[in-house]
């Protein structure tokens, strides 16, 4: 079996073990992410944010998109624009996004471009990840194609519930410099 293949049956497990998790865990997890990313220098340093919105099932970012604004940072979100291609378009409040792709909330197409090596910290999905930094997204490779061009720091938000031990590799497959879960920052390549 490939490594394709093998994240296929991975993702389906994720999957439904995300449905198991219970509302309480996810809402204390996600708080607890949200501390973790505030506190870190890298995002308290950082001028230009790129930051998913997080769909029912994810990790809720609308605290951490609201806190970035608020501190005055440029802070910019997903558009996808065609299959597996998306760009960063810049927002100043949530009001303006609206269901694109999938029933993601986006900007629209008039908001401000943002290209990839203006993002300084760029905060990622995932349905799993390793310590190691490896994610494990949803398939469509929207997160590779796009962090492949990106010249910032790249941080995977995921669950600790949601870890896993290995995630089989592609490569097109683009890995993490940190791993932020509600219990601890794993930074990767630093001792």
């Amino acid at each position: 079996m490939d490594a394709k293949e093998e994240k296929k049956i991975l993702r389906k497990k994720m999957k439904e073990k995300a449905l198991g998790l219970g509302g309480e865990y996810c809402r204390y997890a996600d708080q607890a992410i949200f501390r973790q990313v505030t506190s870190l220098p890298e995002y308290i340093e950082s001028h230009v944010v790129f930051c998913y919105v997080g769909t029912e099932g994810e990790i809720d970012t609308r605290p951490l998109l609201l806190d970035a604004i608020k501190r005055g940072k440029q802070v910019c979100v997903p558009l996808c624009t065609g299959r597996g291609i998306m760009e960063a378009r810049q927002i100043e409040n949530l009001d303006s996004l609206r269901p694109g792709k999938f029933g993601i909330l986006e900007p629209g197409r008039e908001a401000p471009l943002v290209e990839p090596g203006q993002i300084e910290l760029a905060l990622i999905p995932c349905l799993s990840c390793t310590a190691q930094g490896k994610r494990l997204g949803y398939g469509g490779g929207y997160y590779d194609r796009y962090l492949g061009r990106m010249l910032g720091r790249r941080a995977v938000l995921c669950r600790e519930r949601m870890m896993e031990e290995w995630i089989p590799e592609e490569p097109h497959d683009v890995g993490m410099d940190l791993v932020i879960t509600e219990r601890r920052i794993h930074r990767i390549g630093e001792m």
